[in-house]
């Protein structure tokens, strides 16, 4: 399945999937969020939408853009890649926590 085929997929907006603890702390394992959208800003806005949920989950979890892991920029800024990101229209983001199995 592509990505436009998704619900929630609109002009203007990236869909964001949220894996195991992301999506149990969401309620949602696909949402779409407004583009363009800078990449240093995600885990604020996702903040904003679930109160908690960087402490809980983000700051624990990897963050994929099309597929492509990405560096998540540190909230003091940088000169690094991850500064310059910005999530387009159409793009595909995951966030995927660390799981653990037995």
């Amino acid at each position: 399945m592509s990505w436009a085929a998704l619900p929630g997929i609109r002009n203007r907006y990236f869909n964001i999937l949220y894996f195991a603890s992301a999506g149990s702390y969401t309620s949602k394992n696909v949402e779409a969020l407004p583009a363009p959208l800078p990449l240093k800003k995600l885990f604020a806005t996702l903040e904003e939408r679930y109160k908690g949920i960087r402490a809980s989950v983000l700051d624990h979890s990897l963050v994929t853009i099309n597929l492509t892991y990405v560096d998540m920029p540190d909230d003091e800024g940088g000169d690094g890649e991850a500064e310059d990101v910005v999530i387009q229209e159409g793009d595909e983001v995951a966030i995927i926590p660390p799981v653990s199995s037995g």
